[in-house]
């Protein structure tokens, strides 16, 4: 018997991007907090390749054993990200790779997207319970 699902695929989409994005806020905002820390190495999560194989389908390699490990992400549940130290690029003082100037930037991208994501679910949401409700 087929699974029937109350939300659909762009709900679901919808959902893992705030949760990503999310994540991603936490980094920046770590960065952020370590502006002035020496030697303090810049991080960065990187999510969006896995995603969009996630999305297309690809990454399922098979697996001739349940124990073996798949080499992508095949559904949305399993992307998660992973989280790259930045090399310090600066060579200068402190040896702190952090720029605000790019934290920031990156920080104000994220949020549209975390902010765009959220009214998309949003209205998806709207519809799903106009729907419920009988159209009225």
């Amino acid at each position: 018997m087929e699974r029937i699902s109350l939300f659909d695929s762009n709900i679901n989409l919808l959902k893992k991007t705030l949760d990503l994005r999310s994540a991603n806020q936490r980094v920046i905002a770590s960065n952020i907090a370590n502006a002035d820390t020496p030697g303090y190495a810049p991080s960065h999560l990187e999510f969006e390749q896995e995603l969009q194989q996630a999305i297309q389908g690809k990454g399922s390699a098979h697996v001739t054993h349940p124990n073996h490990i798949p080499l992508g992400a095949s559904d949305l549940s399993s992307v998660t990200g992973t989280i790259v130290k930045d090399p310090d690029t600066t060579g200068i003082g402190d040896q702190n790779g952090v720029s605000i100037d790019r934290e920031m930037m990156d920080l104000s991208e994220n949020e549209l997207i975390y902010e765009t994501a959220a009214q998309l679910l949003k209205k998806k949401l709207t519809q799903l319970s106009y729907v419920i409700q009988g159209g009225q």
